[in-house]
């Protein structure tokens, strides 16, 4: 954003009324910003100060006597500041450290945790998500013959997750039968995307495995759905209700909308995908205020944490006037926290029977 065009005491006007907005709710005026946040400037010059502003597009001005309140360029320019500015609060980024400090496994539970987290933290609601692996390879298979009709799949994949599928056959299976078809998926099925493992490949395996042939059908199927659920997106919200806190969700109309969007997966991953979500920053989408898409005053702030190579991202959800100064803390400490414990060598595994 080019603010090349605010001067120093503009940028103070617009930081104050962005503050005192976001704790009040209400217009400010050029008064209160002279008696009350003691800028070094006389009434006359601060209105003057706010009316360049409102020109410039930063604020807008509800109704023709009242004050003034920040419009979305004005919040996106607060907020850049923030990043700009952004330094560490150690207690708070100590706090979600020990609440990080047990191993979590599986991205469901990370995704869960994390939401939770930054709902707790925020008073907002707490949003974390996945956009997809993509095109998942798997890099190993293992097996463990659990009965004579079922046995264990261990896939490991090229982001060292590891998954599990337990498979049922119609037909009694053995120890050598198991250790082939094993060195067969081997050489056959590793390295390949899902879109790669086509028919004339699993005819092969069938061929190979001569009178065991029917076991590669549902072992491919499992295979199949394992690396889907790796590649599709994933959602976690928390604290969804703690929206109705806030005035600007007292209309019911607006705030079945904004759930409309909070509930259906696609059309939230729709307005996370209009940032530009590839690198590591801050990432802010401030909904207009005649939003028609159902973020009618809404803003979702988030950021990307790598884990494993693999992006995850944790955010906020909450109205346009929230306390970004505290979620933008909030959200770098938190992805902080999460990045240090992973270095350390937790890995993403499952070994749950997903069956």
């Amino acid at each position: 954003m080019d603010d090349s065009r605010l001067t120093p005491r503009k940028m103070q006007i617009l930081r104050a009324i962005v503050d005192a907005h976001i704790n009040h709710g209400e217009p400010v005026g050029s008064k209160y910003l002279s008696q009350d946040v003691h800028i070094s400037a006389s009434p006359a010059t601060i209105r003057n100060e706010m009316a360049e502003l409102e020109e410039m597009g930063y604020l807008v001005q509800p109704h023709t006597s009242a004050g003034r309140v920040p419009s979305e360029l004005g919040y996106k320019y607060y907020v850049d500041a923030l990043v700009r500015q952004y330094a560490d609060t150690k207690a708070e980024i100590d706090e979600i450290n020990q609440l990080l400090s047990y191993k979590l496994t599986a991205m469901d539970e990370i995704l869960s945790q994390v939401s939770r987290l930054a709902a707790s933290f925020t008073d907002y609601t707490g949003i974390a998500f996945k956009s997809g692996f993509g095109k998942v390879r798997i890099s190993q298979f293992k097996s463990v013959l659990l009965s004579q009709r079922d046995f264990l799949l261990v896939m490991t994949f090229d982001s060292e997750t590891v998954k599990t599928k337990t498979i049922h056959l119609p037909f009694v299976l053995t120890e050598d039968t198991l250790r082939r078809f094993t060195e067969a998926a081997n050489i056959y099925l590793v390295n390949l995307t899902s879109e790669e493992i086509t028919m004339p490949i699993i005819v092969k395996l069938e061929a190979l495995m001569g009178s065991s042939g029917a076991m590669v059908h549902p072992t491919v199927k499992a295979i199949y759905e394992t690396m889907s659920e790796l590649d599709s997106a994933d959602v976690k919200l928390d604290g969804v209700t703690k929206l109705l806190n806030y005035p600007e969700y007292s209309d019911v109309s607006d705030f079945r909308n904004l759930l409309g969007v909070l509930e259906e997966k696609d059309k939230l991953m729709d307005v996370i995908s209009t940032q530009n979500t590839s690198d590591d920053g801050i990432h802010v989408y401030i909904g207009a205020d005649d939003e028609s898409a159902g973020m009618k005053n809404t803003t979702l702030i988030f950021k990307n944490i790598n884990i494993g190579g693999k992006q995850l991202s944790v955010g906020v959800i909450g109205p346009k006037r929230m306390n970004y100064s505290k979620v933008i803390e909030m959200l770098n400490g938190l992805a902080n926290g999460i990045d240090r414990l992973f270095c350390d060598g937790a890995l993403l595994t499952d070994g749950k029977d997903d069956s």
